[in-house]
């Protein structure tokens, strides 16, 4: 039999993963489903780009890296574009099903944590096995994303195959730890934006992810301050005030550190 578009991307069994809980049926349960299991396929999404970035830097492809951070940066915004969506429920929508959700919570999305791991921002305090259980594919999933060096780490080695001095404590490092800005590599960035401007349009599609990731980050964080206001989330996290904390911060630090001197 003839492969069918169907057959291809299982549709099917796609349509059958949307399983409201609410009864009667609420109707804004549907939205919120969809909304947040097409965010996961974004999630992975970005991690098949990222690691296509770290081996890109790996193997000194410049013009494939800057290709790939122009798609995921296009992920970024239309991620953000899905929340104008997601707005469209009404805080009192979105409570006539919330008690269904129990114990279940974005705050677990592992995919999530995962994109944040490979970019350098490592959650050592996480406990993985109280989260997602010792040995199930999220707490597998974190403790790889851990222990291997991140998209910072292979930065540093296509850095090196420009000329440039990357002090050995950084190319060493513990990579299980959060990538931090470093004056050293600051300088060195400097001094290839103002001699390289091809490395400059990679340098500026990096931030300009950077930029994406932090709206996205933001607008999550008012979409959700909008729908609940002060309350509680879903599973007992601490809803807004937990993702308030990581609003605005950088994942390429460096790059934006030396924007006043460009």
């Amino acid at each position: 039999m003839a492969l069918t578009y169907g057959d291809y991307l299982k549709i099917d069994a796609l349509l059958a993963l949307q399983e409201p809980r609410s009864t009667p049926p609420e109707h804004d349960e549907q939205l919120f489903i969809i909304i947040h299991q097409t965010y996961e396929l974004w999630f992975k999404l970005l991690l098949h780009e990222c690691e296509k970035v770290e081996r890109d830097f790996s193997a000194g492809d410049l013009y494939g890296a800057i290709h790939t951070f122009k798609r995921v940066r296009t992920v970024m915004k239309t991620m953000v574009a899905q929340l104008d969506i997601l707005e469209t429920m009404t805080p009192m929508s979105f409570t006539s099903f919330r008690e269904r959700l129990d114990t279940a919570s974005g705050f677990q999305s592992y995919q999530f944590r995962e994109l944040e791991f490979i970019l350098g921002y490592k959650r050592s305090d996480m406990n993985f096995a109280a989260l997602y259980g010792e040995g199930s594919a999220g707490f597998r999933a974190l403790q790889r994303r851990m222990n291997e060096p991140s998209v910072i780490d292979h930065f540093y080695e296509f850095l090196t195959t420009r000329g440039a001095s990357i002090p050995v404590e950084l190319r060493q490092r513990d990579v299980s730890r959060s990538n931090e800005p470093d004056e050293r590599v600051q300088d060195i960035l400097l001094a290839l934006y103002r001699t390289r401007p091809d490395l400059a349009i990679l340098f500026e599609s990096m931030t300009d992810f950077d930029e994406g990731l932090q709206e996205w980050r933001y607008r999550h964080v008012k979409v959700v301050e909008r729908t609940i206001g002060s309350k509680r989330g879903t599973g007992g996290s601490e809803g807004v005030e937990f993702l308030k904390r990581s609003l605005f911060r950088p994942v390429f630090p460096d790059l934006w550190a030396i924007r006043h001197k460009l």
